[in-house]
């Protein structure tokens, strides 16, 4: 900054013989702004499930997709993209507050190459998780193929770049996981075979291994800023508070208390892996306190409805059943906190996502 106030000072000497002020103003910002710039990640790299998916899904073979209206309405263009929500999701508010791009591109979307890419890529599945079993089962890519893409990713960057750049860009990037709701949810809770296999205690630990197994390859692979994304209070998803009807449709607090004790566990992940891997720097970004207290206080944040998303009657529908199968949606997103039975509106993800800038990601700016 000492340097932006030594070019302004003496480019102000400059202004009274041919530079017109409205010029210096110019530079001045232009200056404020590449400092900015500079001062964040270079590139935004994604895993994850649905919370996170930019349009993966739509490339493979799979009935859960968004990439149809009215998915996407508020998105630029009014475009369904492959988002699960009715316009940007997390990852995308995250990447443009650290001056990397305002939508993260799937890796799989035919529409990009590497030259998109190199600035930001999501690798995320909607309905996957880290449990294999439970990205199988709707047919969605599991988290160790999303590692696959991308080393597969590293190999093309590296020769788009050279190497010595793209292995700058791979240490110096900003990388957001985003998963596990699926595994409880989808996995846990509806079929019997981890049910069977596991208590609730026991897959919460089976999964914070594959956790940090994953994170481990990662750093070996070169990451070295993590994010690594907690559980939202799931119980009080109005697909569960459907499900929860004979009790009076209210969150199901049990796998509330479910998410609560898996995020701590992961917190505590994080503070064992950033004692034992030299260089490294991960976060634990946990969006159930923010998202609880917009369920619990929604008119401070301008909602109107909490309890129902905006898609259809609300209670259960998403995917096929919010778009192509159902044409009826609210008018305005913005009053409503869900956008679908399990996914957030674009208003929610901003808040959600500003909250995490402003706490555990605070650190990458």
């Amino acid at each position: 900054m000492h340097v932006i106030v030594q070019v302004i000072e003496s480019s102000t000497v400059m202004a009274h013989q041919t530079i017109p002020c409205l010029l210096l103003t110019h530079i001045a910002l232009l200056l404020l702004l590449a400092h900015q710039t500079t001062a964040r990640v270079p590139a935004v790299i994604v895993f994850g499930d649905s919370s996170v998916d930019s349009g993966n899904n739509n490339q493979i073979p799979t009935i859960l997709k968004s990439n149809f209206r009215p998915y996407g309405r508020d998105f630029e263009g009014g475009r369904p993209t492959g988002r699960f929500s009715n316009g940007r999701i997390p990852s995308d508010f995250i990447s443009e507050a650290l001056g990397a791009k305002p939508t993260v591109p799937a890796y799989l979307d035919p529409m990009y190459n590497i030259t998109d890419f190199a600035t930001g890529v999501c690798f995320a599945s909607a309905g996957t998780g880290y449990d294999n079993a439970t990205s199988a089962v709707l047919s969605v890519i599991p988290l160790w193929k999303e590692l696959e893409y991308y080393k597969v990713y590293q190999r093309r960057l590296r020769n788009y770049l050279g190497e010595q750049k793209a292995n700058e860009v791979l240490s110096e990037a900003l990388y957001l996981m985003s998963l596990g709701t699926n595994d409880f949810l989808e996995n846990y809770y509806m079929l019997i075979g981890r049910s069977s296999q596991f208590t609730v205690e026991e897959y919460e630990n089976f999964l914070c291994e594959i956790a940090e197994n994953f994170i481990k390859e990662l750093y070996g692979l070169g990451a070295r800023k993590i994010s690594l994304g907690g559980l939202p209070p799931m119980g009080c998803l109005p697909l569960e508070r459907t499900l929860n009807y004979m009790f009076g449709s209210g969150c199901i607090e049990d796998y509330n208390r479910v998410a609560g004790d898996f995020n701590m566990k992961l917190q505590s992940l994080v503070a064992k892996l950033n004692q034992e891997l030299p260089g490294i720097k991960l976060v634990f970004s946990n969006p159930y306190d923010i998202l609880m207290e917009i369920i619990q206080n929604p008119s401070s944040f301008g909602f109107e409805s909490v309890a129902v998303a905006c898609c259809a009657t609300g209670t259960f529908e998403m995917s096929y059943l919010c778009g192509r199968f159902n044409p009826f949606a609210c008018t305005d997103a913005n009053k409503y906190v869900f956008w679908d039975s399990f996914h957030p509106t674009e208003k929610t993800n901003r808040i959600i996502s500003d909250h995490l800038l402003n706490t555990a990601l605070s650190v990458f700016f």
